[in-house]
């Protein structure tokens, strides 16, 4: 039976694959406890390869090139969130990547109406509030590490939007995870951590199958069967799930000004999504009602 837009089962998916990304910092934070952290990337890459390169045939030469490209740019993301959580706290680390979500249509070079960059202004007082939860005093490494992930995330989630087009999903995620696995392989090797744990081999098997492979053939399977706005408004619940595990599973505590700066967070990014979707659905009105010629 066909899954219908908008059905239950679409948006349990979307919703798992937010708690699942907003568990990453968490997990990754955990990880790195046990291995430094470009073997933690490696072996990530490595599994994720593992597990795709035998599901993805006959990769072709424009997915080649739009993978290595995109496999820098995700790689540089995964270097900056991955140091960026092992100073700082996994609530925290959710939060501030969530920027991501109002700093993307900057990035797109289109023009936007000027409430979006009061949504915009709202996340960066947050920002703010998150960095100085215990008092003001300069802003933390891994803060600013984050923040620095969220503006490179960004423009790799522009990227993606312009040379992902008419590619497929499997094919070019695969070279993606080859190309951050050779990236990271040299560093990592000498460091393997051959006598490690259950639980930091559990915490790495998870990174990689869950976070991301399930994540994203799950993303890329519920997107193609409900509308984009439900998708994100699921999908842009991935910060509350990462304050969620990482007071609850992490014992992590946020401080009264960290709490409003969540709270901002979340407003400025459901804010700054919701001003952007209906900007893109009025210019797509305008294009469609525009003369031929």
């Amino acid at each position: 039976m066909d899954v219908v837009p908008g059905s239950r089962r679409t948006d349990l998916v979307l919703l798992l694959v937010a708690v699942v990304w907003g568990s990453s910092y968490l997990a990754a934070k955990t990880a790195t406890g046990s291995a430094p952290v470009l073997t933690v990337l490696f072996l990530r890459y490595a599994i994720s390869a593992i597990a795709l390169v035998p599901l993805a045939r006959g990769i072709r030469r424009n997915e080649l090139k739009a993978g290595l490209i995109l496999g820098l740019t995700q790689a540089s993301v995964l270097v900056l969130e991955t140091y960026g959580v092992t100073h700082t706290s996994a609530a925290n680390a959710g939060l501030i990547i969530s920027l991501t979500l109002v700093l993307t249509p900057l990035f797109d070079r289109r023009g936007l109406p000027p409430r979006f960059y009061l949504a915009a202004a709202l996340c960066v007082i947050a920002v703010g509030l998150l960095m100085s939860a215990h008092g003001l005093h300069t802003p933390g490494v891994g803060d600013l590490l984050m923040l620095a992930a969220a503006v490179v995330r960004a423009g790799h989630v522009a990227l993606v939007g312009r040379l992902a087009t008419g590619l497929r999903p499997l094919q070019l995620t695969t070279v993606q995870t080859l190309v951050g696995t050779a990236l990271f392989a040299v560093p990592a090797v000498p460091h393997l951590p051959t006598h490690a744990g259950v639980g930091t081999w559990a915490q790495l098997v998870y990174l990689a199958l869950f976070c991301s492979v399930f994540a994203f053939l799950a993303q890329t399977w519920a997107v193609q069967r409900t509308s984009a706005s439900r998708a994100s408004l699921l999908l842009g619940t991935e910060p509350i799930w990462a304050v969620a595990i990482g007071i609850g599973l992490g014992d992590e505590r946020l401080t009264v000004p960290a709490v409003i700066g969540a709270l901002l967070m979340l407003a400025g990014t459901t804010w700054g999504q919701s001003i952007e979707r209906a900007h893109r659905g009025s210019r797509t009105d305008q294009l469609e009602l525009q003369p031929l010629g």
